[in-house]
């Protein structure tokens, strides 16, 4: 019998990974809020689905890539959300970036049905989702991250980082993504001074890629600087950047969030999640 798998969340992040799965061989349910998406992986073999639960009841291993706590809630617990579809022995994986707490919620409903939940979040973009090149930060049950293997295998070349217990992989995302947006900010200070004394970036880039201070993320996000001003002040830029900042602020307020209530400050990280709006250069008075 094959392999029945959902995907709940078409967007920059989870459109990519879902397109590998009815590629692989999986009998593929999809659902989105959007509609252009969803017509896309249909062409390629999957299956569209009017609401979640039409997916928990076509899938028995089913992602989740939804922006925020309050979507993977929705998607899940809501009231034609997964699980009233569900049969028990399923997995739901959490991609979204998501408070530990939220995943333990989720999980404490889905045992009702026997179902079990990992916080299965990801890292590394949009282009390295699409090349299988995601690396997934996986918290949960032994069980159930064995269980979810083929759907890993088929997503991404690379080996899942299993953190251990249910929360763990929210816990590990928090703690990527407080350096990635630390990183941001050591890039983009240094870039500012060399254009105000009359460095050229390019140069800048050539002294930090040889010693190792500026990564190829750093180049990478600065790059993003170079754009032609009519380019980074288009609404075009500006949604796209401004959708960026929201998520940067998100992560870094469940990362300080995180912080107080385990005693320990988070000082560079405060600051940092202030400065969103700069540091992708989005035009937003009240950021700025």
């Amino acid at each position: 019998m094959s392999i029945r798998v959902g995907f709940i969340g078409l967007g920059n992040q989870g459109k990519p990974i879902a397109a590998h799965l009815a590629p692989a061989g999986f009998e593929t349910t999809v659902y989105d809020i959007v509609k252009a998406p969803v017509d896309e992986l249909v062409a390629a073999g999957a299956k569209a689905a009017a609401t979640p639960r039409e997916v928990g009841a076509n899938a028995d291993l089913i992602g989740i890539c939804v922006p925020e706590d309050a979507h993977v809630r929705a998607v899940v617990l809501g009231e034609d959300g997964l699980l009233t579809g569900m049969t028990a022995g399923g997995v739901i994986l959490i991609h979204s970036t998501v408070l530990p707490d939220t995943a333990l919620e989720v999980a404490e409903a889905a045992a009702a049905k026997s179902v079990a939940v990992l916080d299965a979040c990801v890292t590394g973009g949009s282009a390295r989702a699409a090349n299988k090149q995601l690396t997934y930060l996986v918290g949960g049950p032994d069980a159930a991250f064995e269980k979810a293997r083929p759907y890993f295998e088929a997503t991404t070349d690379i080996e899942p980082i299993h953190a251990g217990e249910l929360g763990n992989g929210a816990k590990l995302k928090l703690c990527v993504n407080l350096t990635t947006y630390i990183q941001w900010a050591a890039a983009y200070e240094p870039m500012i001074l060399a254009r105000a004394i009359g460095l050229p970036q390019e140069i800048l880039e050539k002294a930090g890629r040889s010693n190792g201070q500026l990564t190829d993320m750093m180049i990478s996000f600065l790059g993003g600087h170079k754009l032609p001003e009519e380019v980074r002040k288009s609404d075009d830029f500006q949604r796209l950047m401004g959708s960026h900042m929201k998520i940067g602020e998100k992560d870094l307020a469940w990362a300080l969030q995180l912080a107080r209530q385990a005693g320990v400050s988070l000082p560079v990280g405060a600051l940092v999640s202030q400065s969103m709006a700069r540091l992708y250069g989005v035009e937003d008075d009240q950021r700025r």
